[in-house]
């Protein structure tokens, strides 16, 4: 079945257009309340969203839908995505619901779905959702309509629970930490768990006006981080995205540190106290060839999943591992949630800094990224990865690059591109490489 709504992290879209309106969203809130109605108890679904304008719409949206067909609405405010997948399963409601377009601007939103057990929907269950979204609903009568209620304590909650991730001897007293929340769900949890653990924070990104998420800052926009960490002498800077599922960390030199140098960081310190479980760590595809050799210098592997935090935590429960992430800097510890959280691993970072005593610039720098270049190409229509001189000009690519680095070709999930990353020792030979298989995908697009 070809998906019309769902893509590779639930519905997204620009608000107002396509599958981003809010009829498709009540829509979707009466297709997925059917599907998780099982049983004769009064079902229930929590609510949350980060602080994009068209929140307000989207919600109000999914409630009429949810409590249409009798199930009962918690609503939470601006809250990160992983403390909607917690309250999900800690309040034992029947699903979650997260609105974010996670690190995209102001203009776009979309729907995560969380089953009972907090995490993302099968493909099955999506699926399911799909076939239902467009059909006829099915409407409860009036004695039996929902109702919807806002928590108040929704954010203690979260902050209580990332805490606990952090052993109880250890305090941040002594550190100055600069936090940039992109303006986004994390505005309040974030700097206030880590000033809780002592802390000295520094904010940035914490003014939501409800159009300036991700606006030149968060995890995607980090030249003010930088800029204010090296301006306050900060020890760290800490960038989240506007859903707060991803984490970027700057140095006190205002260097970046990826999300592969921070699984390092985390796996290394894990396998030291024996914590870490399935032998190694779960990245994707673009993840740097430089983090899977240091991994195997240290004994450990690195097994690679397609790209999206879903395909990541798919194969971390396959295999047993409880590490996971991307490069962008999903970080995925199911010790402690059930989806990426940037502010857990965060805390997980500092508590590093903290034990270790080096500066941020001497812990976080484990190993030295392959040279890597990643080009995308645009195409109108067809499938020009299909196109036999293309496959041609891979072919010759992964011969040339075999035992010295890697090629990854993939269309984007989301829009018409073909995504061309290389990387290897060599710099000038990826540059040349990726060059040519993109000039024979425009020829043939």
């Amino acid at each position: 079945m070809i998906r019309k709504f769902f893509g590779t992290d639930g519905i997204r879209g620009r608000t107002n257009q396509g599958v981003m309106t809010a009829e498709i969203a009540m829509r979707v809130g009466q297709a997925a309340g059917r599907h998780f109605m099982r049983g004769d108890h009064r079902h229930r679904v929590v609510i949350g969203k980060d602080t994009r304008l068209s929140g307000y719409m989207m919600e109000s949206a999914l409630v009429a839908g949810f409590t249409s067909v009798g199930m009962d609405v918690i609503m939470t405010g601006p809250l990160p995505t992983p403390a909607i997948a917690l309250l999900t399963r800690e309040m034992r409601a029947d699903m979650g619901v997260m609105i974010s377009a996670s690190h995209n601007l102001y203009e776009d939103n979309g729907i995560k779905l969380f089953g009972p057990d907090g995490f993302k929907l099968s493909d099955a269950d999506e699926l399911a959702i799909e076939a239902a979204i467009m059909g006829e609903q099915e409407l409860v009568p009036a004695s039996k309509v929902g109702r919807a209620r806002r928590i108040e304590d929704a954010r203690g909650r979260y902050i209580h629970a990332v805490k606990q991730s952090v052993s109880s001897e250890i305090r941040f007293d002594g550190l100055k930490v600069v936090v940039d929340c992109a303006n986004g769900a994390a505005y309040q949890v974030a700097p206030s768990a880590i000033w809780e653990l002592g802390a000295e924070v520094i904010t940035l990104g914490v003014n939501p006006n409800g159009t300036n998420i991700n606006d030149g800052v968060g995890s995607t926009s980090l030249d003010a981080l930088k800029a204010k960490v090296v301006e306050t002498g900060a020890d760290v800077g800490i960038a989240l995205d506007g859903d707060a599922d991803r984490l970027i960390v700057v140095d006190e030199m205002g260097r970046t540190v990826d999300g592969d140098q921070l699984m390092a960081l985390i796996a290394t310190r894990m396998a030291e106290r024996g914590s870490l479980t399935g032998g190694g760590i779960v990245a994707t595809v673009m993840s740097n060839l430089g983090l899977e050799r240091y991994l195997q210098s240290q004994g450990l592997v690195l097994e690679r999943a397609k790209v999206g935090d879903r395909h990541v935590l798919e194969k971390m429960r396959e295999g047993g591992f409880n590490v996971g992430g991307e490069q962008s800097g999903h970080m995925i510890m199911l010790d402690y949630a059930t989806t990426g959280d940037g502010t857990t691993a965060a805390l997980r970072v500092l508590a590093s800094l903290v034990r270790s005593g080096k500066k941020a610039s001497e812990l976080m720098h484990l190993f030295d990224p392959v040279p890597q270049l990643l080009k995308n190409v645009r195409y109108e229509g067809g499938a020009p990865l299909e196109n036999d001189t293309v496959k041609a000009v891979i072919a010759e690519a992964e011969k040339e690059l075999e035992g010295t680095g890697r090629l990854v070709i993939r269309p984007s999930g989301t829009e018409p591109v073909i995504r061309v990353m290389a990387e290897g020792d060599d710099e000038a030979q990826v540059h040349r490489l990726v060059d040519r298989i993109c000039d024979a995908v425009r020829d043939a697009a």
